[in-house]
Order: C-alpha cells, then sequence, then structure tokens
C-alpha cells in the first residue's frame, strides 16, 4: 500500500477514501465490489469471530483476488493460519456485526 493523495479523493460508505492516483481512484469508483476492502475495511479476523474491530494499514492481505484488513500484524498472522474457514465465519457473521 502507498499513502493515498489528500486531493484524489472518494467518498464511499460514509467514509473518504484517498488513491495515490486519478487512475486508482477512477478503477475504485468503477468496482467498488472489487477493490474496496471486505467487512467494511473492518478487522477479518474480528468479523470472523463476530465482533468488529479498526485496522492498520500495514496489515493487509489479498486473498482470491479480494483485500483483508486486520487490526494488527498478529491479527493478520492468525487469520492467515486459519485461511479459507476465517473467510466464511466472518461472511456469516457480517453483516449482522454491524449491529
Amino acid at each position: 500500500p502507498v499513502r493515498g493523495d489528500a486531493a484524489i479523493t472518494q467518498d464511499w460508505m460514509d467514509a473518504t477514501w484517498a488513491f495515490a492516483s486519478e487512475a486508482n481512484r477512477a478503477a475504485f469508483a468503477a468496482d467498488t465490489d472489487r477493490y474496496a476492502p471486505a467487512f467494511g475495511g473492518y478487522c477479518a479476523f474480528a468479523a470472523s469471530r463476530g465482533y468488529l474491530a479498526p485496522t492498520i494499514p500495514e496489515a493487509w492481505s489479498i486473498h482470491e483476488d479480494r483485500l483483508y484488513l486486520n487490526a494488527s500484524l498478529r491479527a493478520r498472522e492468525l487469520w492467515l493460519a486459519e485461511l479459507p474457514g476465517v473467510i466464511a465465519a466472518g461472511e456469516a457473521n457480517w453483516p449482522a456485526i454491524l449491529g
């Protein structure tokens, strides 16, 4: 990941997303299902356990062309060790865990 440019943004799902280039923003806007992180950008490992947790940019993974974020590098490690079961568990919990 690279830090986005504050001048190149897109509002989506009640958040402002910053992109490194106009081309990246256009790709995101054209296909958010493909480019947006799973579980609304919340921690994928936490979602698999039935709760929400914020994420850090360093704890990301791409699995089968989908972006997943995690709350910490340790959470990412645990999440990767349990693939693909954690994805199925997270999807079973989502979006009910949003409250």
